[in-house]
């Protein structure tokens, strides 16, 4: 997951609005989102490599998303799957703070990582690049490659597109949210950040939904998880850059979680 845009118990009828785009290799074998065969209560997509995932949720409420910090010049090929981080939390019964804990004691063996977690109380953050592990305000907040709510530019901006979005008097749909992680425009050049892959790649990677000949956005995600339980996650997945953003399958699920 390469962008997380979320707003926290910052709506009358809704705990989370979260849109998120999943970045990857197109060559990385994935599953589509769907319940699990081997822990049914999981619902998210797979990561067919490694076995983990990059954003889930399950029937009794347990929540969690994961972003890679881009960091090229400290990444070990031999470091284990930071998709095992979500996989582990999803399947497990520690609360988001103890599962934090332990995350913190081993950390530093993963590549950086910036991990979201919580349940039908709480909703945390921490990332193995700081050590520190923090409770998420409610409000607007957005994650990329970097800490939580770093100014990039498709932050900052899909952060103002969901602002405007739930503001609105007349309400809003999943369309408008798959319009914000559609998103194609780049900065200009001093609006980027300099993380160490180049120029070149600093333009392909700017963009909200990312397009190259190797890499680019392999899903766009939406949850909106209702004050009374209720959650619709919605997912469209693009196997290639041949797959148009109009024409993309997309599948949506309904769960009824316990009340927040």
């Amino acid at each position: 997951m390469c962008l997380i845009i979320f707003a926290y118990r910052s709506h009358p009828d809704y705990r989370l609005v979260l849109a998120a785009n999943r970045d990857e290799f197109y060559n990385r074998p994935t599953r589509q989102v769907a319940f699990w065969d081997d822990a049914p209560e999981i619902l998210a997509g797979r990561d067919l490599k490694a076995g983990g995932t990059w954003l889930g949720i399950t029937r009794t409420g347990r929540f969690a998303a994961i972003t890679n910090f881009r960091e090229v010049d400290l990444t070990k090929a031999d470091a284990p799957s930071r998709g095992d981080l979500v996989r582990d939390f999803l399947i497990g019964n520690s609360t988001p703070y103890h599962y934090l804990r332990t995350v913190h004691a081993k950390g530093r063996t993963y590549n950086g990582f910036n991990l979201i977690i919580g349940d039908t109380k709480d909703l945390l953050y921490y990332s193995n690049r700081d050590g520190n592990i923090r409770n998420i305000e409610p409000g607007i907040h957005g994650l990329s490659n970097h800490f939580l709510n770093t100014a990039w530019p498709k932050v900052s901006h899909g952060k103002s597109g969901l602002h405007s979005l739930i503001s609105q008097k007349e309400g809003f749909s999943q369309k408008d949210i798959f319009k914000i992680l559609a998103d194609q425009s780049t900065p200009s050049d001093e609006e980027l950040p300099d993380t160490g892959v180049g120029l070149e790649w600093e333009r392909i990677l700017s963009p909200r939904f990312i397009t190259s000949d190797i890499y680019g956005t392999r899903s766009s995600s939406i949850i909106f998880w209702k004050h009374n339980g209720e959650v619709i996650f919605s997912e469209r997945t693009f196997q290639d850059r041949a797959v148009s953003i109009s024409s993309a399958e997309t599948r949506k699920y309904t769960v009824t979680l316990p009340a927040s």
